[in-house]
């Protein structure tokens, strides 16, 4: 595969002209205050103060926004642990966005997991037990006829939306079926598309399509506040999602729409009932499997062997293992080998054992393509399949903890110079096996991704850096740059293309070094990202504007989280 490398792109620190420069309010008083679009604490100048009523309402200080950073960063330091400090996050967001969203972006590679990841299931399952701020539209099944109404409660037009994102919470990661209190889901991606990406908050929709929830526990707590139902599924759940399609694209055209948590055969099969109609895509599928795919090209890049000579052995044949089996499927593709002939580089293993032609009544319809001939062992085991297939990349998206054992891999080593082994699930405790086992198992010479932030690991004097394998490295910029370019479709191309450009920021030929970049660059990666997936839609046709500057105009749109004048009307 030809390496682009493309430069990190800086972001840009002016905040953007023309409707950010300030805002206008008929507001007076603890209704500023209360407002967290309006709310700029005590960085209110004494002008804002007298014309918006203010006085006396704050202490006198007339602070600075970076002020007011140092200070929020204090308290969030002080609390106890991940889930005290996702409240807070969570209240900061309520009271002051902009602040919220600067101290965000200033601390991204510590963030991150406490306002997403892990982090956010368990807030998710007190989340019926909290007094929270309602943010974002919630939609039921039970109430199919008020989608429009709810869309239309929200005040915009059909050019103020740029980005809607929606979950049924169906597949939550770490803790599976949670009901509507999957909305955190919704609102922590968003977060960080802003953080990240540049994406104003305010052309941002987070959605909560409440099917109900088959998780009793819910059902049976009297404060639980979504629908009081097992999961609605069939055809009243597909016309339910035709329903809020058909809304949210008529009402907002431009916007783009991302899925979410769904469980996998609803995720399969919604994204490809859409996907050549709309500009839409899944992270958990398409997300997951490009990330996968950037630290496959650096990965192949320091062996020397091109991606369509791998010999690949997925453990986890669930949405995220058979996503990431599509992505370097296609990406051998692109390099000459049909996609049949790409499908049987492949081996991917379940619970149940290697995915053959006689499990076909069992198979899912996304598995099938990558199913073995029925006389290559049915049921055969991950350790008899690597012992027989001798693989050059090993994938865990299982779940199962420590399931690559030394045996495993040390027979995998024995039979490649630089065996590439990738870890992904979380959290750690649920990792396939630890990162430094594995680089002193093979000596060093295995080219390691991890699915949870991994600390450096020293081996006979050389410090390896694992990468991690985060879709916040690479959502962000899709989105960023299919919105700029306003991309009618969101093509297998943008997302080999977002690959490609965060796998250039890397350096790899130094020996340790890591396969991705760093989370700590994630705003400038999120810029280079858009950059390169403008250029993909425009080339394939898809971006419905005119590009002069492609850099500058994907700068240009990052929404800056800056204090913008407040004036009273």
């Amino acid at each position: 595969m030809r390496q682009i490398v493309i430069p990190i792109l800086a972001p840009v620190t002016k905040a953007r002209q023309s409707r950010e420069d300030s805002h206008r309010t008929k507001a007076r008083g603890l209704a500023v205050l209360n407002s967290p679009v309006l709310n700029k604490g005590t960085a209110f100048t004494e002008e804002e103060r007298k014309a918006l009523e203010l006085t006396g309402l704050l202490p006198p200080d007339v602070s600075t926004l970076r002020t007011q950073v140092k200070r929020a960063y204090i308290q969030y330091q002080r609390l106890p642990d991940s889930l005290s400090k996702n409240v807070y996050l969570t209240a900061l967001h309520d009271r002051n966005e902009v602040l919220f969203y600067r101290l965000f972006s200033e601390h991204l590679r510590e963030m991150v997991p406490i306002v997403n990841d892990l982090t956010v299931g368990m807030a998710m399952e007190q989340y019926h037990h909290e007094c929270r701020r309602p943010r974002g539209v919630y939609l039921s099944i039970d109430h199919p006829g008020a989608i429009e109404e709810a869309f239309a409660n929200v005040g915009a037009g059909p050019d103020d939306i740029d980005l809607i994102l929606a979950t049924d919470a169906g597949q939550v990661l770490g803790i599976g079926d949670w009901g509507v209190g999957g909305m955190e889901v919704s609102i922590g991606k968003l977060a960080i598309y802003t953080a990240a990406g540049g994406i104003d908050p305010a052309r941002a929709i987070p959605v909560m399509l409440d099917v109900g929830t088959n998780r009793e526990n819910l059902l049976e707590d009297p404060t639980y506040i979504g629908n009081r139902h097992a999961r609605i599924a069939g055809e009243r759940y597909d016309a339910f999602i035709e329903a809020y399609v058909e809304v949210a694209t008529r009402l907002f055209p431009r916007a783009l729409l991302q899925w979410e948590d769904f469980a996998p055969g609803n995720g399969r099969r919604i994204l490809e009932k859409y996907r050549g109609r709309i500009g839409t895509f899944n992270d958990d599928m398409q997300g997951t499997g490009a990330i996968t795919l950037a630290a496959a090209i650096s990965a192949v890049r320091v062996c020397g062997t091109p991606l369509r000579n791998q010999r690949v052995v997925i453990f986890g044949a669930g949405t995220a293992g058979i996503g990431i089996a599509d992505q370097l499927r296609d990406a051998m593709v692109r390099e000459g080998l049909s996609k049949d002939d790409a499908a049987k580089r492949f081996w991917c293993v379940d619970r149940e054992g290697l995915l053959t032609a006689g499990m076909r009544g069992e198979l899912r319809d996304y598995q099938a393509a990558y199913a073995r001939g029925a006389d290559e062992g049915f049921g055969c085991s991950l350790t008899e399949v690597v012992r027989r297939v001798k693989p050059t990349m090993l994938i865990g998206a299982s779940a199962s903890p420590e399931c690559f054992t030394e045996s495993l891999v040390r027979e995998m080593a024995a039979n490649t110079e630089r065996p590439i082994i990738f870890v992904l699930s979380n959290p750690a405790s649920r990792a396939e096996a630890n990162p430094a086992d594995l680089i002193t198992w093979t000596d060093g010479r295995a080219l390691l991704a991890t699915g949870v932030p991994a600390a450096p690991i020293t081996h006979k004097g050389v410090t390896y850096v694992v990468a991690q394998l985060n879709n916040a490295m690479l959502y962000p910029g899709l989105g960023l740059g299919a919105i700029v370019s306003q991309a009618s479709l969101i093509s297998d191309g943008m997302f080999v293309a977002a690959a490609s450009a965060v796998s250039s920021l890397v350096t790899v030929r130094q020996p340790g070094a890591s396969l991705l970049p760093h989370l700590d660059d994630l705003r400038g990666v999120s810029a280079t990202v858009a950059v390169a997936v403008a250029e993909a839609a425009e080339a394939e046709g898809l971006a419905r504007i005119r590009f002069t500057d492609i850099v500058q105009q994907v700068q240009d749109a990052m929404w800056q989280p800056e204090y913008r004048r407040i004036l009273a009307s």
